[in-house]
């Protein structure tokens, strides 16, 4: 079947869809990605919800006319806004996106008290406000909006003196919640999860739904006969949208970033 070995796309508003990338390769190792970034209109979280819908559609169907057999929305805010939409119109598609691990963190320990850090466009959401519901009545559940932190890793700025203050302040009304986990609500996040842990204590647990999704893009790719059955590695191809002309096989620019965080 020639559709085994189209590419997989992993889409996101700039770099954070990286963090799901790297698990995706983690699970497929033999497949083939087209990593698009949509650094010219990053960040999403801050922007109208029909903004966020009106880009994600055009990614999907640019990347769709030049061949994929799944796309994966790598980006919590596009996830939450477009997605069923997405599905809808394109029902016979493979179309995954991506969660907030709250029902891992949920059960991690009895009735924890969990902040989940997001953009504030996520946060105000149908699609959380559902996931919300779910768990509320097993554990204390604080949806923290974090306002400002995407543009870091957009600037590749994940350590140093400047981040751990603005932490700092951002973190300040969470220094007495007693915490026990934090859910990563936005893909950008796991890559500053050191610096996160750093401000709010090595005791928290941290959670983030990258393994979730990998996962699911392969049992999905599976139940449609996908899977690639190529035995060498695949490749990634990166697109950046400011730099549309340009393609990046090596993706050295993101992927210099590391990370390491539980996988629900």
């Amino acid at each position: 079947m020639a559709e085994k070995h189209l590419p997989i796309a992993v889409f996101d508003s700039g770099l954070g869809g990286v963090s799901v990338l790297k698990e995706l390769i983690r699970a497929l190792p033999n497949e083939n990605f087209i990593y698009f970034g949509d650094t010219a209109n990053a960040p999403y979280g801050v922007k109208s919800a029909e903004r966020v819908r009106e880009l994600t559609f055009s990614v999907y169907e640019r990347l769709k006319a030049r061949g994929i057999k799944a796309f994966v929305i790598a980006c919590n805010t596009a996830t939450s806004v477009a997605v069923a939409h997405l599905r809808e119109k394109y029902p016979q598609d493979i179309i995954v996106g991506v969660e907030p691990a709250l029902k891992p963190a949920v059960l991690s320990m009895e009735h924890p008290t969990v902040a989940v850090l997001a953009t504030p466009l996520t946060l105000k959401e149908e699609k959380f406000g559902a996931l919300l519901q779910r768990f509320e009545t097993e554990a204390r559940v604080i949806p923290f909006a974090c306002p400002g932190l995407v543009e870091f890793v957009e600037r590749g700025e994940v350590t140093g003196e400047r981040l751990h203050t603005f932490l700092e302040e951002l973190f300040a009304p969470l220094k007495d919640e007693k915490l026990d986990a934090i859910v990563l609500g936005c893909t950008h996040y796991p890559f500053v999860k050191s610096k996160i842990s750093s401000v709010l204590g090595d005791n928290v647990k941290i959670f983030d739904g990258s393994c979730g999704t990998a996962r699911e893009t392969r049992r999905r790719l599976e139940a449609n006969g996908l899977l690639s059955d190529a035995t060498n590695k695949g490749r990634v191809i990166f697109i950046d949208s400011s730099h549309p002309n340009e393609e990046n096989a090596s993706g050295s620019t993101l992927v210099k970033f590391g990370g390491e965080y539980l996988c629900s």
